[in-house]
């Protein structure tokens, strides 16, 4: 089993303490977003849990901590964006995060952190000539503190329509994404860089590969194990992630991003933020005597045994 932790809200920065303790359980619940009255019961140790994927825009309070993620590998998708306050209202200077970034580099390796920009938008101020100066400005910084570059460019989800709209924000063209991911390939590989792009643009003629978020292949060459890959099903057609468990719950996160298609409104991460329990089995949530409590059937995913003849 791949964990993801997770598309669905900031755990490192806003509930590390809280998945510690799920750790250290051994098991953790999940709310099913699409029917909530069903919760899976997942357990958490070293039969089932080969790997875990951790998202995060700033996750400081995880290096005081990351002996205690032992036995279990896993690598950071860390994202630092060029925004300021009018897109990302609640995230620490950018000095602070690249500071971070690179103190975690430093801890586990450059090759266990992976530098997401994304999503990539664009209005009047955000325009294409200032994302490829801010890309090569972040990319000179983080030089030799990650090996890999995951670049999306802006969904505009039903969600996120208002707040995009407010802030004269547009989807680009083909040309003008093409024009970014080809300054964006040779930025990235004068700085020691890999980069791929997430979504629905086909950037293969720039030289940009689709990037795998959940990347089964990265999985294998850091454990030096052989993964059985699937595709998660989970996930729209143009998503080449590897099948993984997210432990997250929406309307939790507080990083104040105008983009979030993972909150609904202010007062919804009100109500659900005001539940949270470091020692709770479930995120920002707590068990109701209405809900239907299931064990998912976790296994490991790793190829152990060797074959004779091979």
């Amino acid at each position: 089993m791949i964990l993801s932790v997770s598309r669905r809200t900031d755990i490192p920065r806003f509930y590390f303490d809280w998945f510690l303790n799920r750790l250290k359980d051994g098991y953790v619940f999940v709310r099913n977003p699409m029917n909530p009255a069903q919760v899976s019961r997942i357990a958490l140790n070293e039969n089932t849990l080969d790997f875990i994927v951790f998202w995060s825009k700033n996750p400081e309070p995880m290096l005081a901590h990351l002996k205690d993620l032992e036995p279990y590998p896993y690598y950071i998708q860390f994202t630092i964006n060029p925004y300021d306050e009018d897109i990302e209202s609640n995230l620490p200077p950018k000095e602070k995060l690249i500071d971070t970034f690179k103190k975690l580099s430093d801890t586990i390796g450059a090759d266990k952190m992976v530098w997401r920009y994304s999503p990539l938008l664009l209005n009047e101020k955000y325009t294409p000539d200032f994302h490829i100066q801010a890309f090569e400005k972040l990319a000179h910084e983080l030089k030799g503190a990650t090996y890999r570059c995951h670049l999306s460019f802006l969904d505009m989800y039903a969600k996120i329509e208002y707040n995009m709209k407010k802030l004269g924000v547009r989807e680009g063209t083909l040309k003008e994404q093409q024009t970014l991911a080809t300054a964006f390939k040779k930025t990235a590989v004068d700085n020691g860089m890999t980069i791929g792009a997430c979504g629905n643009v086909d950037l293969k003629q720039t030289g940009l590969n689709p990037s795998v978020c959940i990347d089964g292949a990265l999985i294998e060459k850091l454990t030096g194990m052989q993964l059985n890959l699937k595709k998660d099903k989970n996930q729209r057609d143009t998503c080449y992630c590897t099948s993984s468990i997210d432990i997250g719950t929406y309307n939790t996160c507080l990083n104040g991003c105008a983009y979030c298609y993972a909150n609904h409104s202010t007062k919804s991460i009100r109500k659900k933020v005001a539940t949270f329990n470091p020692l709770s089995p479930i995120l920002c949530d707590f068990i109701k005597p209405t809900d239907k409590i299931i064990e998912r059937a976790v296994q490991s995913n790793f190829i152990r045994q060797k074959n004779l003849f091979g």
